[in-house]
């Protein structure tokens, strides 16, 4: 399988959600906010992959857009954990700045994907 920045970034993330939601879980005790965040976290990097292999271009776009919106909805995990005094400030800013990136890479993608229509 070919890999791409896109991909791998994704999943690096997908694997840093996980061991948050693991200290999450296991020493702050915290289930219902972490497990949003678990599962729009990681979801992020499955649509990305589901997205190779898209019937279409317009279902590659529609794929990549769906991880753009579980991006977004980890941002509000994110910040909602933090607010909520479950992420310190450096885990916060560190957890915020990737997904940040990817949905800057999602956006991108997104938007040249639909030039070529």
């Amino acid at each position: 399988m070919k890999k791409n920045a896109v991909m791998d970034k994704s999943f690096g993330f997908a694997l840093r959600v996980v061991k948050l939601y693991k200290y999450l879980s296991e020493q702050r005790r915290e289930f219902v906010l972490s497990k949003q965040l678990l599962r729009s976290g990681t979801a992020i990097g499955a649509l990305i992959r589901e997205a190779e292999q898209a019937e279409s271009r317009p279902d590659f776009i529609h794929k990549m857009a769906i991880a753009l919106k579980e991006a977004n909805e980890t941002d509000y995990w994110l910040d909602l954990l933090h607010q909520s005094d479950f992420i310190d400030k450096p885990g916060f800013d560190s957890m915020r700045a990737d997904n940040t990136e990817l949905m800057k890479l999602l956006t991108a993608i997104i938007k040249s994907s639909k030039a070529g229509i």
